[in-house]
């Protein structure tokens, strides 16, 4: 199958429902998945001859001048933007529209092809079929993302051969719960990250894939059971979801969720995953976004860049992918974020910070305090710092898996302190000790992260902790009864 050199795409979780009954003629009129930039969806991108035009939150009618334009052998003259490039791209132009910046790797395909098809991810890159010593040597330098994954900001070749080293079949599970852009990449290009997984598999002698995301992300759940059922794998790919709660994305709860246990909890550790995982077999456990990494790697297409949900207060939420040489503010920048109070970097218990000035490589990011899950959530300009962290931290009390003291106590604890704070007292001592506990003796990243967001929050806001506890909040926002 030859990738279409002419054609018109609409890309969008909703795509589909624009493109039905849209007579194209001789052009192809194709529904693929989102490309990110949701905001600019459907997202109608028109191909002839070198170039691409780009028209935002396209409508029927604009897919049908589209695909009239390009039958008379010409592009539709009022886009938005338009590109330049190969004659037979196989990945997106990438537009100067907002949402998009710089090149794209791992979500190279996403608005491109369509994510149903395993012929368009064949044509656009080819399925790898690296045997396992070539899978290992392309896995050298590859760190694992976000915090589902076991090797999160880890490499993952030394694990590989560990588990390659041992008796028992492996399992390789692929953890895309509740982070937008693994939900993504399951979403518009489901073979990427089912190609990097079963490479895994080979690698280290595995004879099941699993795909877990969660029951939240549907439009992801129903491509990934697509891509499972139509790819010629060679080993089965199951697909299990998980409740929508941030929990559930820890890795060995993801576990806990593949083998349909109802309550979801934390593993003692060691040992880990890559010792004693699913059924016991030992296991590696990644995000999407690392296996379509290793996908990328495989067919020479590496490179060091990192996905990255701008989220909170926007208008819509958007993914883009960065160099990890860019900061924080391109990507905010990027999602047409321009004002804002601070932003949570790093997954819902993130570091809280005011300068956005910083890199978004887990060294910088880990250096300012900051979280490495690929997710910065915006509080915008009448936001309460105070009681954002607050509200946080009762989040963490709630929705703990209940399996350690440090959590399970510790979150309740922080939470109170915090209420203390607008009762009059503000124990900063006191929330920076059991801040310590919670980080050295919690079981899993969830209890050790969640302090993050209260000590950052007190680091960058010491003035309005202590504004509120004489009773007064400087944003006007919150009611204070001392």
């Amino acid at each position: 199958m030859q990738e279409r050199t002419t054609a018109v795409r609409v890309a969008g979780t909703d795509a589909s429902a624009v493109v039905e009954g849209v007579e194209g003629g001789d052009v192809p009129v194709v529904a693929v998945g989102s490309t990110g930039a949701r905001a600019l969806e459907p997202l109608l991108v028109a191909t002839h001859d070198g170039e691409s035009a780009f028209v935002t939150n396209a409508s029927a009618s604009d897919v049908e001048a589209a695909a009239d334009a390009l039958d008379d052998g010409g592009l539709p003259g009022d886009a938005d933007a338009r590109v330049t490039h190969d004659a037979a791209p196989t990945s997106l132009p990438v537009p100067d529209l907002e949402g998009f910046a710089g090149a794209r790797s791992a979500l190279a395909r996403c608005g491109w092809i369509d994510p149903a098809d395993p012929e368009a991810y064949d044509a656009a890159v080819g399925f790898s079929d690296a045997d396992a010593d070539a899978v290992l040597d392309a896995a050298e330098g590859l760190h694992g993302r976000g915090w589902g994954d076991w090797s999160a900001d880890e490499p993952v070749a030394d694990l590989w051969a560990g588990v390659r080293e041992r008796d028992d079949p492996a399992v390789v599970v692929v953890n895309a719960h509740g982070n937008p852009g693994d939900a993504l990449l399951l979403e518009s290009d489901p073979y990427a990250v089912l190609d990097g997984a079963t490479a895994a598999a080979r690698a280290v002698g595995a004879d099941a894939v699993f795909v877990y995301a969660s029951e939240g992300d549907e439009a992801a759940v129903a491509s990934a059971r697509t891509a499972a059922d139509a790819g010629d794998f060679d080993v089965p790919v199951d697909v299990v979801e998980g409740p929508a709660v941030y929990r559930a994305a820890e890795p060995t709860m993801a576990i806990e969720a593949i083998e349909g246990n109802h309550r979801l909890e934390a593993r003692l550790r060691p040992p880990g995953p890559d010792v004693e995982g699913v059924y016991g077999d030992p296991t590696v456990v990644h995000t999407a976004r690392t296996y379509a990494h290793l996908a990328g790697a495989l067919h020479e297409e590496a490179s060091e860049t990192r996905v990255v949900s701008v989220t909170g207060d926007v208008e819509t939420a958007t993914t883009l992918e960065l160099a990890e040489s860019e900061t924080v503010a391109h990507a905010v920048e990027a999602a047409g974020v321009d004002a804002f109070t601070a932003a949570c970097v790093g997954g819902k218990f993130g570091g809280l910070t005011t300068d956005l000035d910083v890199g978004i490589a887990p060294d910088a990011l880990a250096e300012a305090d900051l979280g490495t899950e690929g997710t910065v959530e915006v509080l915008g300009d009448e936001r309460c710092p105070v009681a954002f962290v607050g509200q946080r931290a009762n989040v963490a009390s709630e929705t703990n898996c209940g399996r350690c003291v440090p959590c399970r106590e510790g979150s309740t604890q922080l939470t109170e302190l915090l209420r203390d704070v607008y009762d009059g007292t503000y124990d900063e001592a006191g929330i920076e000790e059991l801040s310590r506990v919670m980080e050295s003796t919690s079981i899993c990243a969830f209890g050790r992260h969640v302090p993050r967001t209260v000590r950052t929050a007190m680091r960058e806001f010491d003035e309005a902790f202590e504004a509120h506890a004489a009773g007064d909040c400087p944003s006007g926002i919150c009611t204070v009864d001392s």
